[in-house]
């Protein structure tokens, strides 16, 4: 059952960003939603309408419909005839399958990149340590929904150092889907990554050890789908 809330006054739009034309007012406006789900500003069900989010970013309804459109191509949101935009709410058996994908591909995409030749890998060991420091700061300043984003970043941004594309623009949008099914179906709290485990695969890395960052990885993923109970 949806939520029958608006997800305007969760946007948390101010100051409001300068005005843009085109692709790129479309573009800002499909980045500030998809911030939202993904900190949970924006739960699953919560209703988006046409009239207050022309209002907050000061676009045509076209172009918000366009946006809608591409989020729900994406499997972020649903839209229902007669009743508009919601924020998706994945079933239990889509969420297990998603996380099923994910175990599959970020297997490969560990493997990949533990397996770069050095230059490589020491390029893209300095990326994954800022970005480790990015999600030790936002714990530290006690932002939720800023270490949720980041837990989901941090396996983009693996699949993306990998050096496969293609794996890395489907591990985004997995990594949005089973944040939604997590907030819609965790049977805990603890459903973000644990802040000792993304080191540890970092250190798998480090030491260009395949068969561990796959090792470590696969039981990352099985620890997060847990929280999805029975």
């Amino acid at each position: 059952m949806h939520r029958e809330r608006s997800g305007a006054a969760m946007l948390d739009l101010s100051p409001p960003p300068p005005r843009s034309i085109g692709l790129q007012a479309e573009r800002e406006v499909f980045e500030r939603i998809l911030g939202a789900i993904a900190e949970r500003r924006l739960p699953p069900g919560t209703k988006l309408t046409e009239e207050s989010l022309v209002e907050i970013f000061g676009v045509t309804r076209a172009r918000v419909r366009k946006v809608l459109l591409l989020l729900s191509q994406r499997g972020l949101v649903a839209l229902e005839p007669n009743r508009g935009a919601f924020v998706a709410q994945p079933g239990r058996a889509e969420s297990v399958a998603l996380f099923h994908a994910r175990r599959v591909i970020e297997s490969e995409t560990a493997s990949l990149l533990a397996g770069l030749p050095q230059p490589e890998r020491v390029q893209a060991l300095a990326r994954l340590d800022a970005h480790l420091e990015e999600e030790a700061a936002a714990r530290r300043a006690e932002q939720p929904g800023a270490v949720i984003r980041l837990s989901g970043e941090f396996h983009r941004l693996v699949a993306e150092l990998a050096g496969n594309p293609v794996l890395a623009a489907i591990i985004e949008d997995l990594v949005w889907r089973t944040a939604l099914a997590l907030a819609t179906h965790a049977t805990r709290d603890d459903t973000d990554c644990s802040p000792a485990e993304h080191p540890a695969i970092v250190e798998a890395f480090r030491a260009g050890d395949g068969p561990l960052a796959v090792h470590l990885m696969t039981h990352h993923l099985d620890h997060i789908v847990s929280s999805l109970g029975e």
